[in-house]
């Protein structure tokens, strides 16, 4: 269903956006506290979660490695020593994909025993046990999610497909034009000087092998004799009438239109990529006609650009195709399998990465993805997003949308 851009831009407006968060530095406030309301940050710009006179400062440290928690604990405002506490975080991000960190003692603080992958979107636990007493802590800490009514995401056009294997192509674009083929042109001449008593054929005519063209009277013997077609095909040049005296120009020409030959060029980046035997699809650049083939061979000469012609034989039995035709064409150089792939009109830019947003119900959250090897349609996907996992692919740019609507941020 498409919709017009205006309605479009109703439906964004009032998307009901429930999971909302005001993200202040990494950590989130649910949406129905007060906006003024900010988490108090502690020393080491982490979160501060306070039990009466223990407290817990939980920050996300990524200078020079991969992100990980570090906790630094006090009681009464005074340090303690982080091999005389017990500390674990569950992370619960959407799908309800659980990840269970304990840590280890660095002296004045604890580092967690798992890297914080992208994005920092979940909900967060913290038990702390320090002097057999127990502290517990739960939070939201969401970025880059959203809750859209699936009502509302069918009628945006917004469509789902499932991040899986592909098989990819590269491919090298070019253009050429269809010529005739080899021997396929055959020049009508008189055996005997002469005028042309009867021409029984005209420009355009499609002839048959051993049909009778004319007849001539010759001047010497002034004795009548025929000209046959030595092919079949189509009469493409007209020189001579009745009446008229033959020369040693030739007559008729008779062309053979069942079989073309496209002949496209390579230029030098794609040359060493392109060989004979691999497929390639011709496309007519008015009609749009296609035709699939594989490559025939190539010619040794350059051309004075410096592009190497390879040569495409082009079965025009039903002649859809005429020399002369414009073409492009795509020839496939290489075909490989991949793991994973998503379509590039999923991909979306947030922060300063290249991100899909995968779908969980009626939840819409990003993925940052490290990306490879693209084949239009298709990108490799190296990293970021699970197998299986359902991604936006159409009119991903309104949950983009929606998502910056929520004002989110991330910042450590």
């Amino acid at each position: 269903m498409k919709l017009k851009p205006i309605l479009v831009a109703m439906l964004v407006s009032y998307l009901p956006i429930q999971a909302n968060v005001f993200i202040s530095d990494s950590y989130a406030v649910s949406a129905d506290k007060k906006e003024s309301e900010e988490v108090e940050k502690g020393p080491n710009k982490g979160r501060m979660l306070r039990d009466g006179n223990f407290a817990i400062e939980l920050a996300i440290f990524e200078t020079g490695v991969p992100p990980e928690f570090h906790i630094y604990a006090t009681q009464d405002g005074k340090t303690i020593s982080a091999n005389d506490i017990k500390v674990n975080v569950q992370l619960t991000r959407l799908g309800n994909v659980i990840d269970d960190i304990n840590f280890t003692s660095e002296g004045d603080f604890a580092c967690g025993d798992m890297v914080i992958y992208e994005p920092h979107s979940f909900v967060v636990t913290l038990t702390a046990t320090y002097k057999g007493q127990q502290h517990r802590w739960s939070y939201d800490n969401f970025e880059g999610r959203v809750q859209v009514n699936n009502d509302v995401a069918n009628e945006m056009g917004v469509s789902i497909e499932r991040v899986g294997p592909k098989m990819l192509q590269n491919i090298v674009e070019v253009y050429g034009v269809l010529k005739p083929a080899p021997h396929a042109v055959r020049n009508i001449s008189a055996r005997f000087a002469g005028e042309v008593q009867k021409l029984n054929v005209t420009l355009g005519d499609r002839v048959k092998k051993g049909q009778k063209l004319m007849t001539i009277i010759s001047n010497d013997s002034l004795q009548p004799y025929a000209l046959y077609s030595p092919i079949s095909g189509v009469v493409t040049l007209q020189e001579t009438s009745t009446g008229a005296q033959t020369s040693n120009v030739p007559l008729l020409t008779i062309t053979d239109t069942s079989k073309l030959i496209a002949e496209v060029n390579v230029f030098p980046k794609n040359q060493a990529f392109v060989k004979p035997g691999q497929e390639i699809t011709l496309t007519t650049v008015q009609s749009g006609l296609q035709y699939k083939a594989t490559i025939n061979s190539s010619l040794y000469q350059l051309t004075p650009e410096q592009a190497k012609v390879f040569r495409v034989e082009v079965d025009n039995k039903n002649g859809q195709f005429n020399a002369g035709q414009f073409i492009s064409a795509r020839i496939i150089t290489d075909s490989y399998q991949v793991p994973l792939a998503v379509k590039k009109t999923a991909l979306q830019r947030f922060r300063d990465f290249t991100v899909v947003y995968t779908k969980v119900g009626s939840e819409y959250e990003v993925r940052m993805l490290e990306l490879g090897r693209e084949s239009t349609p298709w990108v490799e996907v190296l990293g970021g997003i699970k197998a299986g996992s359902e991604y936006v692919v159409d009119n991903s740019y309104l949950i983009k949308a929606d998502i910056d609507k929520s004002a989110a941020s991330h910042d450590h």
